[in-house]
C-alpha cells in the first residue's frame, strides 16, 4: 500500500486554521452568549478536531475500514454527549457556586 503524499501547504494552511480556531476559543471564552456560550465551544472544538483527525492523523486518505471507525466513534460520542446533557437539564439549577466550605465538609 502506498502512502498519500500530502503537500506542506495544505500543512500550513491546516494549521493556521487552527490557530484561527484557537483564537476564536479564546475571544469566545470572553464573550457572554448566554446559553449558546457551550455550544460555541464545542462547535469550535469540533472543527478543530476534525481538521486535526483528517489531516494530521491522515484519516482523509485511510481506507475505508478506518473511516467507518472514526464515523463510529464520532457517532458513540454524540450519544454519551446528548446523555451527559439530558442529565445536566434536569438537575436544579440555583444559580450560585458552592462555597469551599460546602465541598470540604467532613
Amino acid at each position: 500500500m502506498s502512502e498519500h503524499i500530502v503537500s506542506p501547504k495544505i500543512y500550513l494552511a491546516i494549521f493556521t486554521t487552527l490557530m484561527a480556531g484557537t483564537g476564536m476559543t479564546v475571544w469566545a471564552a470572553f464573550q457572554n452568549f448566554g446559553k449558546f456560550n457551550i455550544v460555541i465551544a464545542l462547535a469550535i472544538a469540533t472543527i478543530k478536531a476534525t481538521l486535526v483527525v483528517l489531516y494530521f492523523m491522515h484519516a482523509r486518505y485511510s481506507p475505508k475500514r478506518t473511516q467507518l471507525v472514526i464515523v463510529c466513534s464520532v457517532f458513540w460520542l454524540a450519544i454519551m454527549l446528548s446523555l451527559t446533557l439530558a442529565d445536566y437539564n434536569t438537575r436544579r439549577h440555583e444559580g450560585r457556586l458552592a462555597s469551599a466550605t460546602t465541598c470540604y465538609r467532613a
